[in-house]
């Protein structure tokens, strides 16, 4: 039985998308040089900061297609932290091997993030008026 979803905490979408901001944090911010600190940092930890962020906020708006919409902005952000990893492997800031790792946490968020969304419109168009 699966556990009922009382807040977007609960969401396998969020909990994927936090183990890539911690992921970020934690194990690549540190290994980045300091004069990247206002460049590449700044937007690494902006951006995985958005992908939670932004499916937060969905969660918390009362229309499924809205909630989408923030959804698609996690969407954009997880692909932007994505290419940001991508530029700190080939500019030899970041090794190959953690590089992959982020990749394969990026790629479960985003499968995790496309089935919601899949639902969120499927809620909506079963919400329309013209499906009752």
């Amino acid at each position: 039985m699966k556990t009922p979803i009382r807040s977007f905490e609960d969401l396998e979408c969020w909990q994927a998308a936090r183990e890539v901001r911690l992921f970020i944090f934690q194990r690549v911010v540190p290994l980045l040089p300091k004069e990247e600190r206002f460049r590449l940092t700044d937007q690494l930890r902006r951006a995985s900061r958005s992908i939670t962020a932004n499916i937060a906020e969905g969660y918390g708006r009362s229309h499924h297609l809205e909630n989408s919409k923030f959804c698609s902005i996690a969407r954009g952000s997880t692909t932007e932290v994505l290419d940001h990893l991508i530029s700190a492997c080939d500019e030899a800031m970041i090794p190959r091997s953690l590089l992959d790792e982020g990749r394969a946490k990026i790629g479960s968020a985003m499968r995790l993030l496309h089935g919601y969304m899949a639902y969120l419109k499927r809620a909506a168009h079963s919400d329309s008026p013209n499906n009752q």
